[in-house]
């Protein structure tokens, strides 16, 4: 079955060997120029890439570059690269994501391919999953660079304005994804073109694509700002807490919960006989019951979020770290927080929203490389029209992969796992286990204790000390339990470190390679081929020996949410496995869940696609505003006596801002006694600066679209949080979505400038700018980001935002 799926993704979307054969070819032809490369100096090594045009992919100077990376990786970094990681840089450069296992290189593989685009005359950014990965890697590769007088920089999440800058000025800039995509979003609250950090976007190398590209697209890039929003008060939570469940429903994808009638009754009677649903109630304290309930009934503690030092923080489920500067929208982080007995923080507004999927799309050339492409090849095509090539190891995979051994209970397999840890760890041989969330790791480690069997966690609790831990993960003896942490940007070496350090790793490591490498065991099946995988890939690097084997369980998540029995399976064995019936369930539930998957993220890109196209509308408004003087021209256009107020073309002595100028007032008395009679007061200010009162406009027009804009997103989330109610007048809830946000985003512009035409002609405007404070028209400066998880819609689209951009005007 699991030939029969690999099968199906290479013919949904992923080419193992396109234009392979090309590549080698150019690989074999540049050893020819390897002698002429290393007689390079230092010194004219730079001059010597310059002169090649390497845009042909099969020409004489691409394969000549090929020997100056071979011979720069060499020189600067001690790594000359192997042929399968030119193989992957050559890919890059033709656009593919490329697959390369574990261990392969694939970081040597997108810098050279990163220096190839340099030479192009093209500006590259290295994305990678974390600011760890992107920091450890912009210094890894420096010197590669350097060597071809190439700039580089990285960005994090401790980088200064300044730092950005200067790392987004350089020719190569690694970030992480969340980095580089918040970047995007705070250049849409700046007020001087000479605040905008984030260029413009021109080549994109994706690292661990499938990560970014896929798990990450249904994830939202969220900026907000604080804002002092309702939530759930004691007295819901306390109801909430009483629930039984009979009380409720929840979703056949875990994603929603729902009252049922006899829920609702019982809330409604705790509450003092309340109608939930009458109009008082069915707006505040209805939502505040649903935020509850999510709080109390889906998020579970040390799976979805861990508590440390007094805070609830989020954990990636992909990743199985903590999500930093993550929160929940709506209410439900400080339901969590009040669920938990801590102190709670501020709700948020958003400000600006942008999905990874539009993020990327902004840039004309992507590529990507990870250790799990294939399974991931028809998203990549259908949601990024992106190729896959699969490049081979250097060295071949000689990993055991055993069959799954699947249980009937989940306390069987606990026993089993156990029994099997145990009887591997008297052998020495090193041991990774893979669990699926904080809790599951725990439990695992006290039930080794009690088998006599000492291990090591690894879990979001303890992420700081995660380098530390998978450091000695290959070590004699070693048992590690770990959540999805361990799945991929590690790199786990036989014998461990200590025996580096001490003279010892060539014999440690003999001696490990002899009991048949790491094993590494998965407690369990998730969702998506493309995570167990990553975990298998922890055992096997660059030829090693290795072994590998999944215990399951009928009562497994991943079984529980995607099949449905009439009657639960039994087996007939002791020891509750279930042999080959129980592998078909397994991977019967992982097609539907992945299936499932790829549904949501459709439908998550329909959803999106519109509000992106909005967004692309109200940016390219404000870059306008931003960088010209648009705003004072429609000003002076609209407001031609305020205009003329401001800058001293009005006749000395108006008696107002719009009132005609009057010459024969020259008596301070007779203009009191005019003034007390029209009930007028004439203006005599010194003229504003042309350059001020421009900036002065430009401030005023941008508060009100920024305003606008967030308005409006709130407006999107409403109507999301209630559309799913038209299905059931049987009309398609994305057609009807699409058509309330059109509708009221064609009144967005005309609103946004009639009220930037009110605050001109009545804020305070001198010499030294406007005062858009004293009109109580502040900016947020607290801005953090957080996470929303979309719900599917069926079917449906926009057809058009044709001539939204005139009503501007």
């Amino acid at each position: 079955m699991g030939k029969l799926s690999n099968r199906m993704w290479r013919a949904l979307g992923a080419q193992s060997s396109r234009n392979q054969s090309k590549s080698v070819a150019l690989i074999k032809r540049s050893t020819e120029h390897d002698s002429w490369a290393a007689g390079l100096d230092d010194a004219e090594f730079a001059a010597a890439a310059e002169k090649l045009d390497i845009t042909d992919p099969a020409g004489t100077d691409r394969a000549k570059f090929l020997a100056l990376a071979r011979e720069a990786g060499d020189r600067a970094l001690d790594l000359r690269p192997f042929d399968v990681q030119l193989q992957g840089a050559l890919r890059l450069l033709e656009g593919d994501v490329v697959e390369m296992a574990t261990g392969e290189g694939k970081t040597l593989a997108g810098a050279i391919a990163a220096v190839g685009y340099v030479l192009q005359g093209r500006r590259v950014h290295v994305i990678s999953v974390n600011d760890y990965l992107a920091t450890r890697d912009a210094e890894w590769m420096k010197p590669l660079f350097t060597l071809f007088d190439i700039t580089s920089g990285a960005v994090s999440e401790s980088s200064t304005r300044a730092e950005r800058t200067t790392a987004y000025d350089a020719d190569i800039t690694y970030g992480s994804v969340n980095e580089v995509g918040f970047d995007v979003l705070r250049d849409q609250l700046v007020t001087h073109a000479d605040e905008l950090v984030s260029p413009r976007p021109d080549v994109a190398i994706i690292d661990e694509a499938d990560s970014v590209l896929v798990d990450e697209a249904l994830v939202p890039l969220i900026l907000a700002g604080a804002t002092t929003g309702e939530v759930p008060d004691r007295v819901i939570h306390d109801v909430v807490g009483k629930l039984k469940k009979n009380h409720y429903e929840i979703d056949t994808e875990g994603r929603n919960v729902f009252l049922t009638d006899e829920g609702a009754q019982f809330v409604e009677a705790e509450l003092g006989d309340i109608n939930l649903y009458d109009e008082e109630h069915v707006g505040t304290t209805l939502v505040h019951v649903n935020i509850a309930m999510h709080a109390h009934i889906l998020v579970e503690r040390d799976v979805h979020y861990i508590v440390r030092n007094g805070e609830v923080h989020l954990i990636n489920a992909s990743r199985g770290r903590v999500a930093q500067l993550q929160r929940w929208p709506d209410g439900l982080q400080a339901a969590v927080e009040m669920k938990e007995g801590l102190a709670q923080t501020d709700s948020g507004e958003v400000i600006d929203t942008m999905t990874v999927q539009a993020l990327i799309g902004r840039y004309p050339t992507v590529c990507g490389m990870t250790g799990t492409a294939l399974a991931a090849g028809e998203q990549f095509r259908q949601f990024y029209d992106l190729a896959v090539s699969q490049i081979p190891p250097n060295a071949d995979n000689i990993r055991v992969d055993e069959p799954d051994r699947v249980f009937d209970s989940k306390h069987n397999k606990s026993e089993a796992v156990v029994a099997f840890v145990k009887e591997i760890h008297e052998t020495g041989q090193p041991v990774l286990i893979g669990t699926h969330d904080v809790a599951e790791s725990e439990e695992l480690v006290y039930l080794l204790e009690r088998a006599g069997v000492t291990s090591v966690v690894l879990n979001a609790k303890n992420d700081a000390q995660e380098a530390a831990i998978i450091a000695e993960a290959g070590a004699l003896n070693a048992v590690t339990v770990s959540t999805q942490m361990a799945g991929r940007g590690t790199d786990i070496k036989l014998g461990g470190s200590r025996g580096e350090k001490d003279g010892r790793s060539t014999g440690a490591r003999d001696q490990i390679v002899e009991l048949g490498g790491l094993c590494v065991i998965g407690t369990g099946r998730h969702d998506t081929e493309r995570l167990d995988n990553q975990l298998r890939g922890r055992a096997g690097r660059q030829g090693d020996p290795g072994r590998s084997v999944f215990f399951s369980s009928l009562q497994d998540p991943v079984v529980t949410k995607n099949l449905s029995f009439k009657r639960d399976p039994e087996s007939e064995e002791e020891d509750g496995s279930m042999g080959e019936k129980g592998i078909e369930l397994i991977e019967q539930a992982q097609r539907v869940a992945e299936g499932i998957m790829l549904e949501l993220h459709a439908n998550t890109w329909r959803y999106n696609k519109l509000v992106n196209q909005q967004r692309d509308i109200v940016v390219k408004r404000r870059m306008e505003l931003l960088t010209t003087e648009v705003a004072l021209d429609e000003f002076t256009e609209s407001e031609p006596d305020r205009v003329a107020e401001l800058t001293g073309s009005a006749a000395s002595g108006s008696t107002g801002r719009h009132g005609a100028a009057s010459d024969d007032a020259e008596d301070p008395a007779d203009d009191e006694a005019g003034e007390k009679a029209t009930g007028t007061v004439a203006v005599r200010t010194e003229p504003v600066p042309h350059d001020v009162l421009v900036q002065a406009a430009r401030e005023i027009a941008l508060f009100h679209l920024d305003r606008a804009w967030a308005d409006h997103l709130a407006f999107v989330a409403d109507v999301r949080a209630s559309i799913h109610l038209r299905s059931i007048g049987r009309e398609s809830p994305l057609d009807e979505f699409h058509k309330l946000i059109l509708d009221e985003f064609s009144r967005l512009p005309g609103e946004a400038v009639e009220k930037s035409r009110t605050t001109f002609r009545e804020a305070t405007i001198t010499a030294d700018g406007v005062d858009l404070d004293a009109a109580d028209l502040r900016r947020s400066t607290t801005t953090w980001t957080y996470m929303v998880h979309d719900n599917p819609f069926a079917g449906g689209g926009a057809k058009t935002l044709q001539g939204i951009i005139g009503i501007f005007r």
